[in-house]
């Protein structure tokens, strides 16, 4: 995925420029649409993690999470018992709640479940926009929003086969992080970009 060659692009209002992981986060992923499986299951674990918290604490533990959750390996982590359970609420390289993480280890087994029902997660989850990324024309911070119906109907179904940390504000986030949702500001440099990448979706 490329970047910017520009010097100066104009980005969206709530990147903080002075962090360089932040900036490749909102440039090179933040709005692409994701397809892939265990990304799909990376960002839902990560969302997760950060309800409460800001995306930017848990981009900083982004790696820890990698190798404490089996590189997002649903069918590893939904094998994890009391054991595994514990030794993670003891890793200082992520977020040592003991709820968090148990919702993650049966996230896994959902996930699972909903692979086995609609022949993949992807197929799930991107029914809840029809297919197709929904692209807001956003102009500023006040523009921004916790939620919408999209993330109201994905939660309740996630919630109504059994996930954890998948509020609203929760779904909200994953569908703005893996491209179902479109956010980027109508000034931003790759809200057209990824726009332009669509007749692949």
């Amino acid at each position: 995925m490329a970047g910017t060659s520009e010097k100066n692009p104009k980005r969206c209002p709530w990147v903080d420029v002075s962090k360089p992981d932040y900036v490749a986060y909102h440039d090179l992923e933040w709005g692409v649409p994701v397809h892939d499986e265990r990304r799909l299951f990376e960002f839902l674990t990560l969302e997760g993690a950060q309800a409460g918290l800001s995306w930017y604490t848990v981009l900083r533990k982004r790696e820890a999470y990698r190798k404490a959750f089996s590189d997002f390996d649903p069918e590893k982590v939904a094998r994890y018992g009391k054991r595994q359970i514990q030794l993670l609420v003891k890793n200082d390289g992520i977020i040592r709640n003991r709820a968090k993480i148990a919702a993650a280890v049966n996230n896994a087994k959902r996930f699972l479940a909903v692979q086995k029902e609609f022949g993949s997660f992807d197929a799930y989850i991107w029914r809840f926009v029809d297919g197709r990324p929904v692209v807001h024309n956003f102009r500023s911070l006040k523009d921004y929003r916790a939620t919408s119906p999209e993330s109201d109907a994905l939660s309740k179904d996630l919630k109504q086969r059994g996930f954890g940390f998948v509020g609203s504000t929760i779904c909200y986030a994953h569908m703005q992080a893996t491209g179902m949702i479109n956010d980027h500001t109508v000034s931003c440099f790759r809200r057209q970009a990824i726009i332009a990448t669509y007749n692949g979706t």
